[in-house]
């Protein structure tokens, strides 16, 4: 299970440290694709297998935008010896990463945000709106 926030700095060839922990739960090599809220999305291969499961069926007229979305700028990478992996141009672009970066779990994901937009994010969580899905899952 993926959990906990990591700050790790970019290098300038767009290199970031994946944490042991992530690292062992997505495996020797995973997919990086667009997430949501301007973010990054780091999947295990049986989790990108069940993204592309669930997008591929639904019916092209509307699915679509999303197939484009997810699949046209994901790529898979592979941790160096020192547990960096490479984010495409195109993936750091649509997250605004440059230098300070926040890596979180979020179970059976991780995503990659810039820490300024992270911390942005995390301070204009609306409360009301998280008790409201605790209420769903009776919680």
């Amino acid at each position: 299970m993926l959990m906990g926030e990591f700050q790790h700095n970019m290098d300038q060839k767009g290199r970031v440290t994946v944490p042991a922990k992530f690292r062992e739960d997505l495996g020797e090599r995973f997919c990086v694709c667009k997430g949501l809220d301007g973010c990054l999305f780091l999947l295990s291969p049986e989790q990108w297998q069940g993204l592309v499961k669930k997008i591929s069926a639904i019916p092209l007229a509307k699915g679509r935008s999303v197939q484009r979305y997810f699949f046209a700028g994901a790529a898979e990478v592979e941790p160096d010896k020192q547990g960096r992996v490479l984010i495409p141009a195109n993936l750091r672009e649509h997250a605004k990463l440059d230098k300070d970066v926040t890596l979180v779990g979020m179970g059976s994901r991780a995503e990659v945000w810039d820490t300024a937009r992270w911390k942005a994010y995390t301070c204009g969580q609306d409360e009301a709106e998280i008790e409201e899905s605790m209420e769903l899952l009776e919680i």
